[in-house]
């Protein structure tokens, strides 16, 4: 799958409807989120069953400002509706490639379970 430019408009949508969602939150002036765009399409088309989205911080600062976006690029990967890795800066292709195989091992269910506790703990 192709990236897909994410809106305030269709981001719940899409990242609802994705088991796995990554992330680019960039901008057009921004050198080095130019320079990972292209790794990011590229490791996009390995992974046909994960969104991969490109938020443009310029024109969705709504979406920027919910994730306390701070510097860019900044890469986010969302499973099952919740955030497990987010961290400002480019990966070079291997490491992007690792980073995706580390979000498929996690066991959700421990995840999910711990999201719970936590929860309950602050209620």
């Amino acid at each position: 799958m192709a990236t897909v430019e994410l809106t305030k408009e269709n981001f719940k949508q899409k990242v609802d409807a994705s088991d796995i969602t990554v992330l680019d939150f960039w901008a057009p002036w921004c050198g080095p989120c130019k320079m990972f765009g292209p790794t990011f399409e590229s490791v996009s088309e390995n992974h046909p069953d994960i969104l991969f989205g490109k938020v443009n911080t310029e024109q969705q600062q709504e979406l920027g400002a919910h994730f306390n976006i701070r510097s860019i690029p900044t890469l986010m990967v969302i499973r099952e509706n919740v955030l497990l890795y987010s961290e400002a800066g480019a990966l070079p292709k291997p490491a992007l490639e690792e980073l995706i195989g580390q979000i498929r091992a996690v066991d959700m269910q421990e995840v999910h379970a711990e999201v719970a506790k936590m929860q309950a703990a602050e209620a």
